[in-house]
């Protein structure tokens, strides 16, 4: 089989390691760096467990898209912060740990001198940028590593396969689920686990998000209904004709969410053609760029074994 291309979702494997080790971890000057220790642990045992032939960390440009926002306020809304940087023109910014925000630059440093690529696009989440690289994909497998569970919806057979390592219970316990995994956790038709799993995902809403899904209709049902129907919008449809094979008050349902159900799924599904950058090619490096800088990151931020760890896996 052909090596797979990694996409990783950066703040969410950075988020979880941030969580799981102690901010006891610090540097000389006392900035914690047990984020950048977990992170390049976790890429690591990528590298060594997976064996892609290409990664790319995936970053947010943009955390809360204005595309979204203007869709549904809602969106992500309990999680902004008002913020005095003023390169923020919206004036908000996420809530994160302070002692996390001084490790993201480390890590992209860590990132640029081991060799690996990075990439973004102004304007669209990490989610964005991993579903255009996936749909860009022709060539290769792809393996989407991530703790968010939105991105079961790229799960797919072709033109080559895609699946997600669901890594919510860290690495010992990740999940590689591809469509069949999908269909058989959460009740969605196979043939279109990742659209349906999106539909399913509008019905019963995601708080995390601040979305609202419609009311009395959770994850079981949504699913019946998208095996049922088909699609969101043939539901949606069904519902609007009056539909004998849906009870008056599922149906009413539907009806009443009819305005959030006009804007959700653009809200919920990621976009297949956002302008990504990348930082460099996506090759996974022999051995480091830069083994230098590597050196020095590891000794100015003390990040003990992670470095080596990193260099180890490394296919040269």
């Amino acid at each position: 089989m052909t090596a797979p291309l990694a996409l990783l979702d950066a703040a969410s494997l950075y988020f979880r390691s941030f969580h799981a080790l102690p901010e006891s971890l610090t540097a000389p000057d006392g900035t914690p760096v047990n984020a950048v220790r977990g992170f390049a642990d976790t890429v690591a045992r990528i590298l060594t467990d997976r064996r892609p032939s290409r990664l790319v960390a995936c970053l947010d440009a943009d955390w809360r898209p204005q595309f979204r926002v203007d869709l549904l306020p809602s969106y992500k809304a309990h999680r902004v912060a008002e913020t005095t940087d003023t390169s923020d023109s919206s004036g908000t910014a996420e809530e994160v740990p302070d002692t996390l925000t001084p490790q993201v630059p480390i890590i992209l440093d860590l990132l640029d001198a081991v060799g690996l690529a990075t990439a973004e696009a102004e304007g669209f989440e990490a989610d964005d940028v991993i579903g255009t690289l996936t749909a860009r994909e022709a060539t290769d497998p792809v393996e989407v590593v991530t703790g968010d569970r939105d991105l079961f919806q790229l799960v797919r057979s072709e033109p080559t396969p895609a699946s997600v390592i669901y890594v919510g219970k860290g690495w010992a316990k990740a999940e590689v689920l591809g469509p069949a995994e999908i269909a058989d956790k959460y009740g969605v038709p196979l043939e279109l686990a990742g659209p349906g799993y999106a539909d399913m995902s509008v019905l019963r809403g995601d708080p995390s998000d601040g979305l609202p899904g419609v009311a009395g209709i959770g994850e079981k049902t949504a699913a019946k209904l998208i095996t049922q129907f088909g699609s969101l919008d043939a539901l949606v449809a069904a519902a609007a004709n009056g539909s004998a094979e849906l009870p008056v008050k599922t149906r009413t349902r539907i009806l009443d969410a009819a305005d959030y159900l006009l804007v959700a799924p653009r809200v919920v599904g990621v976009v297949p053609d956002a302008p990504v950058r990348m930082s460099r090619d996506d090759r996974v490096p022999a051995a480091a760029a830069d083994p230098d800088r590597v050196a020095e990151l590891g000794q100015r931020w003390n990040l003990g074994r992670s470095t080596e760890r990193l260099l180890a896996a490394l296919p040269g």
